[in-house]
């Protein structure tokens, strides 16, 4: 499990996963596994040496209209609800309240009072 206070993933919000599955595949040799997301989507894992090590998300719909494609970086903390409670605390705005993805873990979405977005999320115990 990675510990509190580290990086543990990295995810590229995109329009072009195809795109940029090509770029990645063919400039640092990563391999990609599809994910269903549901609704038609696929969220797609990158892979070095058969390690996950990124992951690309279809930006779609709505919710990313004016939203440039960026890379989103994920920190992990110990218990993310009350950690997320320092942190607004601290000046931060709750962009996404904490949510569930199984398997993976809990997250939820910021902005630093520098402005900077950031995902904190508390990973799920390995099975």
């Amino acid at each position: 499990m990675t510990q509190h206070g580290y990086f543990h993933w990295n995810e590229l919000m995109t329009r072009d996963t195809e795109k940029m599955k090509a770029f990645y595949a063919a400039t640092v040799g990563w391999t990609f596994e599809g994910m269903d997301m549901g609704g038609g989507q696929t969220y797609w894992i990158a892979r070095a040496g058969g390690e996950p090590v990124a992951g690309l998300f279809p930006m779609a719909g709505p919710d990313f209209e004016g939203v440039e494609e960026h890379w989103m970086p994920y920190l992990a903390v110990d218990g993310v609800d009350a950690v997320l409670e320092k942190a607004k605390g601290s000046g931060a705005e709750v962009l996404r309240a904490p949510f569930d993805v199984p398997g993976i873990g809990r997250i939820a979405i910021l902005r630093e009072p520098g402005g900077s977005k950031i995902g904190w999320m508390t990973p799920a115990n390995p099975a």
